[in-house]
């Protein structure tokens, strides 16, 4: 398994053009980069802020049978990405607040949106992830957010953090005779923003 990579300047959001690719390029898997997004989609349909130089990507594939459910991907994923932000930021604390946000130190650093598509009979899954690499929004709600940048005062490469993920997904896949969901929720629940 292998994810190809498609990238653009400027999208309306990364999981719109994943849609795009499936339906009308016929892409069964793959990740879509985007320098900038003009409609990034957090959950609950709110907006999410997408500063150039920051992380806009969606990972899609198509859900085989053998492959874990949906649901169970809503675990996978933010384990798959908190790992990649411990590999830059590794003695600062990485948890999870569910359904779809990572935090570094208490304070946001990442959100994952994953949607569900049926085409062709086949069912797709795809996640996209926004990431405050080198700036993060002033946000007036309950937890403020930060940036790898800010905490690590280094700037990683954005294609080096689309290179990590890529490579952890694709791992996930080639031991997937060895998933069990228990572990992963259990690691979940381990770091799940108290």
């Amino acid at each position: 398994m292998r994810f190809e990579i498609f990238r653009f300047p400027s999208v309306s959001s990364t999981n719109d053009v994943a849609i795009s690719l499936i339906k009308k390029e016929k892409k069964i898997l793959g990740c879509v980069y985007a320098e900038t997004q003009t409609k990034g989609r957090g959950t609950y349909g709110k907006k999410w802020i997408s500063n150039k130089g920051n992380l806009f990507i969606s990972i899609f594939f198509h859900l085989k049978e053998n492959y874990p459910p949906f649901n169970e991907f809503s675990v996978i994923s933010p384990l798959i990405v908190s790992e990649t932000i411990k590999h830059f930021c590794k003695d600062k604390t990485v948890s999870l607040k569910f359904p779809n946000d990572v935090f570094l130190n208490g304070k946001k650093i990442c959100g994952i949106l994953q949607e569900t598509i049926t085409f062709n009979k086949k069912k797709f899954l795809i996640i996209g992830i926004g990431m405050n690499v080198v700036s993060n929004p002033k946000i007036m709600d309950l937890y403020e957010a930060t940036n790898i940048l800010f905490e690590t005062k280094k700037k990683i490469n954005i294609k080096t953090i689309i290179d990590l993920i890529i490579i952890s997904y694709e791992k996930f896949f080639k031991v997937l005779n060895l998933y069990k969901y228990e572990n992963y929720k259990n690691k979940a629940e381990s770091m799940s923003l108290k």
